[in-house]
């Protein structure tokens, strides 16, 4: 909206002493003035709409904040304001099963958060995912890093990732992992995900859950001794031994363990005692990442869109973002799909909107009836299937014990 500026009355022209020329500029003064009446009356009406566009945020705890925004088009919009100076609040991105892949509704996400980590207070929905009808349900589609333990790769695309002082970053983080036996010749490897036979595949413990269904394959890698072995971390080799061949998988993979499983010509090098490195390098380095999740595009960057596009994303749709400034982050839901209630909006659209909301920075998170967002245990927006949607990660806005340092907090560096 424009800023109104004052306007003065028009003064009055010097008209001598001819009484019809003074009636002549009397009159055109109060027409002027009923004018520039009107048009005031227009721009506070212009103030009132672009009010209801943008309500004053309501306070939900310290540091938390809440909106809810109404337009024509029609769009239904609920945002979460986090403020970034509040002590005491941290960003936690949630796998399914907390630290185990699958499909969870985003309240039973909250609730399986370890009371030890700390309390729960906001959550939107995260990363795009393999669904039910998929080898591996829960995959995420992208970056998934957890109290710096990698759980998926990234995909050359945006994601979405926290430093040790709690900035956030978005980066197209390329991965460069690589797997070698023995001598042999480095070959990338996949990282939780369902395996092919086209390259080899790492699971994490974080995989324990997903493939408690599959018949047993692979090779269990263990620490070898003599240097750092699992857990797995960006930009850090893990040397590793083979145990042995895995017999099943009813019970959760240990904590210190890994699963390697490959096709020729690895296959033929791994017996128990083999030596395994596994290298997981990326670029950027994400070595100083303390979490990540996936997503993307990118919709706002210097606080103007960035102008990326996705598949669909020229159609209106359910839509979440995760953005900020140097005073806030926001959580962001655009509901759609629900003719009276909202349509939803492009990726166009959104960016805009996150401009306006005062987004310096802002990346696109999956959509659809994934669309969700929850405070204080409430789910805020309207899911367009009429009820939560299990989905694979989440990203919480957590309220830290006292004794616990180590989650960002997404407040400003100094």
């Amino acid at each position: 909206m424009r800023s109104l500026t004052p306007i003065q009355s028009t003064p009055a022209r010097s008209s001598g002493s001819n009484p019809l020329t003074r009636m002549f500029w009397t009159a055109h003064g109060v027409v002027v003035n009923q004018v520039l009446l009107g048009l005031m009356l227009v721009g506070l009406s212009r103030v009132q709409v672009w009010g209801e566009a943008f309500p004053a945020f309501r306070e939900a705890s310290p540091g938390i904040s809440v909106s809810h925004a109404v337009r024509d088009e029609p769009w239904s919009i609920h945002i979460v304001r986090v403020d970034r100076s509040q002590p005491g609040l941290g960003f936690f991105p949630s796998l399914a099963f907390h630290d185990r892949i699958g499909l969870n509704p985003l309240s039973d996400q909250l609730t399986l958060f370890p009371k030890s980590l700390g309390r729960p207070v906001a959550a939107i929905n995260g990363d795009f995912y393999a669904t039910e009808n998929d080898p591996m349900p829960g995959d995420p589609r992208g970056l998934f890093i957890q109290r710096n333990l990698l759980m998926s790769a990234p995909i050359e695309r945006d994601c979405l990732w926290f430093d040790p002082s709690g900035k956030p970053h978005i980066d197209t983080v390329r991965p460069r992992f690589t797997v070698r036996v023995g001598e042999s010749a480095p070959q990338e490897f996949g990282l939780n995900e369902d395996f092919d036979g086209s390259r080899p595949v790492v699971l994490t413990p974080a995989a324990s859950t997903a493939i408690q269904g599959d018949r047993p394959s692979g090779w269990i890698l263990a620490r070898d001794g003599s240097h750092p072995g699992p857990p797995l971390k960006a930009g850090q080799p893990l040397r590793a031994v083979v145990r042995g061949a895995v017999t099943n998988h009813s019970a959760p993979l240990e904590a210190d363990c890994l699963i390697l499983r490959a096709g020729t010509p690895l296959q033929d090098l791994l017996r128990p005692g083999a030596r395994v490195v596994l290298e997981t390098r990326t670029e950027p380095t994400l070595e100083s990442a303390v979490s990540a999740i996936g997503g993307g595009p990118a919709l706002v960057h210097l606080g103007t869109p960035t102008g990326k596009s996705a598949a669909r994303s020229s159609e209106r749709h359910p839509r979440s973002a995760f953005g900020w400034n140097e005073r806030h982050c926001f959580l962001v839901v655009v509901d759609g799909r629900q003719a009276g209630l909202s349509v939803g909006m492009t990726l166009a659209e959104l960016s805009e909107f996150l401009v306006k909301l005062g987004c310096q920075e802002a990346i696109n998170f999956d959509g659809g009836g994934s669309t969700e967002l929850i405070l204080n245990g409430q789910v805020l927006n309207s899911p367009c299937y009429g009820r939560e949607r299990a989905t694979a990660t989440s990203l919480l806005v957590v309220r830290l014990p006292e004794t616990q340092p180590t989650v960002p907090s997404g407040k400003p560096s100094p």
